[in-house]
Order: C-alpha cells, then structure tokens, then sequence
C-alpha cells in the first residue's frame, strides 16, 4: 500500500511540476513552433459538456462515455450502459455535434464504445479570382471522425484501454481520410481516505491527411520539344498531388484528487499537463463539486470550472490587424476560463443528465457547451 501511495504522490508532484513549468513560459514570435501545422484539428474540440467545463483536465476523472475521447482506460470502469449527446455553436459559426454510446462486459471487467464526432459549416458562397463577388454557387466542410474503443481492468488500481478512429476530412469536394489510435491508462488508489486517479493518455497516433478529388482535377498544356514549333493543343487531364499533413497528436498526464468526500458532497481538484505536436505545453486545472440523491429525490447537482492555459494565445497582437487591439496578452487572461455545471436525474435502472458549460476563447469570444446523457 505504501508503495501505490508513493507513486500516486510522485505522479501529483509530477504534475504539479509541469504545469508549474508550462506556465512560466511565454511564446518567442521567433520560434517555429509549428501553429496551425496539423489537418483534423477538430479531432481536438472535446466530447461533452463537463470536460469541455473542466478544461480538458479530465483524463483521470472520467469514468463514462465520453472516457471514449478523453481517455479510453476510464471506459473500463462504467458501472451501466449509456449514451451521450453533444452538440454546441462553435466559433465563426461553426458547429461541433458529438456521440457516444458504451457498455461494461464481463462483469464488470471490461467495456466497449463507439462514437463520432462531426464538425463543420455549410452554404457558404464561393468567390474566385474572376468572380470576387460570388460565383452563385457555396461550398460545405464537414469533418468527421467514427471510432471504436475497448477497455479492460487489470486489477483493482489500474485500467488500460484503445481508440481506433476513421477520419474524414471533406473540404468542398477535396476529401482526405485517414485512420489514427488513442491510448490511456488509468491509475486509481487512496492518499489516506481520498481517492486518487492519475491518467495518461496518447491521442491521435496516426498517419496525415492527403486530400483528392475533383479540385485538384486540372487540364495541363504541353510544352513541345526543345527546338519545335509550338502549336495549339488540347489541355491533358492531370492531377495535383497534395502533401498530408499529420493530425494532432496530443500527450497527456492528468491526475485528480477528491479534497472532501462528506455525506453527499464531493469535492474534486484536479490538474492537467499537454503536450501537443502543433503548439508549446499547455496546462490546466479544475474544481468539480456534486451533491448526490438531493433530499433522497434521485437528483444529483454538481458545479464546475477550470483554468486552462494557452501559451499558443499569449502573443501580444498589437495593431498587426491596422489597429490597436484590446485584448490583453500573457500567461493569464480570460481565454481558457470554463465555467458550467449539470443536472442528474436516477430513477431505478435509469439515468438522465444535462450538463452545460461556458468556455472562453479571448479576442474570438466564447461558446456554450450542452450535452445530454442517457443510462440504463
């Protein structure tokens, strides 16, 4: 016991350590850190609305369907079958719909889930070079993942589990698709009296993204013989071949900590260190506090909010847009604050939840988070 205690503090120090680190960076201009440098980022946008109120600080928490997103090992831990709806207005309007549907095996010892997400917008109008104001016509992007995810326990403290994704990618009538896996492990024991889950998790392992279709259909004059005279010809059929570019891989180690476990109440801290492939180390942490079976109604109440940090947002954009912005830059502003919270309903076998959260993104504004859980 003394040893699983050991580890569970190594891994909070651990934590704390990096975050502490991310934190005190602050971004070069000068860098080639590589922003904007990945296809699929949607891959990245969540799958509910109490992760998306937690900051993504959620990966050694998560023990219900959306552990098919944010980490794969917690599935394995579903007490009963279930299934989410997510859906929300994303920035630019934008939106992002996602599912989720999970079911324990074998007593308890296993799990399996599927899910999807999909993200896009549609009529949008087409301008071209010869006609700037429109050509009649609109265009769509609709990005989509599918995946399948399976879990097990190994004991009673530690729980591993994968995500195999199918990845679509239409923009316009150019599409790309694309296959990519997620990892995660799940670590839970007990410092004293509280419980204590440390998560880490890989996401998004997987090949790039090349885009074919009918855009890149071009007819190609050619150039005659060195020495012979050029004469009028048929334009031949050809192909550009694109470069694929890597989805966004995304490491990381979570760890959650329950301050107070009362009667009815819960009270959880928890904290998060990311690495991704297409930015600098990012960081985040988050308080959740539920009340269970409310004056033995079957109600569950629980509040949320978190800090995330964005190191990618801190650049100072001055009047590089013609003029003087004012939005503030730094490690600490409004973007990557979320608040939320949610309702839940248990009546014998079955369960019914709402959840919401508010998530803010800086100078580009916010979005609000809603998600619908059904259990049995």
């Amino acid at each position: 016991m003394k040893t699983l205690l050991n580890r569970a503090l190594v891994a909070i120090a651990l934590t704390v350590a990096l975050s502490a680190s991310a934190a005190a960076q602050v971004v070069d201009q000068t860098d080639n850190t590589a922003y904007g440098g990945t296809s699929g980022e949607f891959l990245l946008l969540g799958s509910g609305a109490r992760g998306a109120a937690l900051g993504g600080a959620f990966a050694a928490l998560v023990t219900d369907v959306t552990a098919t997103y944010h980490n794969p090992a917690g599935l394995a831990q579903l007490s009963r079958p279930g299934a989410m709806l997510s859906t929300y207005s994303y920035l630019a309007g934008t939106r992002y719909t996602w599912i989720g549907a999970a079911f324990p095996l074998s007593g308890g010892s296993r799990a399996i889930g599927i899910s999807g997400g999909t993200f896009g917008f549609s009529g949008q109008p087409r301008y071209t070079l010869d006609n700037p104001e429109g050509d009649g016509t609109t265009y769509s992007v609709a990005e989509t993942f599918l995946s399948a995810t399976l879990a097990q326990n190994f004991s009673d403290r530690f729980s591993a589990g994968m995500s195999f994704k199918f990845i679509r990618d239409d923009l316009g009538q150019a599409v790309a698709q694309g296959f990519a896996v997620d990892f995660g492990t799940n670590f839970h024991a007990t410092v004293g009296e509280r419980p204590i889950r440390a998560g880490f998790v890989i996401q998004n392992l997987g090949g790039g993204l090349a885009h074919k279709g009918a855009p890149l259909d071009v007819g190609v004059i050619r150039d005659p013989p060195l020495g012979t005279v050029d004469v009028p010809q048929e334009p031949q059929p050809a192909e550009l071949k694109t470069t694929g570019f890597s989805v966004p891989v995304m490491f990381r180690v979570s760890v959650a900590l329950d301050l107070l476990t009362q009667g009815m109440n819960r009270v959880t801290l928890l904290s998060e260190f990311n690495q991704p492939n297409n930015s600098k180390p990012g960081a985040g942490a988050g308080l959740e506090w539920t009340v269970s079976n409310v004056g033995n109604s079957g109600f569950t109440l629980a509040a949320r909010g978190s800090y995330t940090i964005n190191p990618d947002n801190d650049v100072d954009p001055g009047n590089a847009a013609g003029f003087t912005s004012t939005i503030k830059s730094g490690s600490f502003t409004s973007d990557g604050v979320a608040l939320g919270g949610g309702i839940n309903y248990a009546k014998g076998n079955w369960r019914f939840g709402l959840d919401y959260a508010h998530r803010s993104f800086g100078a580009l504004g916010g979005a609000n988070f809603v998600s619908f859980t059904l259990g049995w």
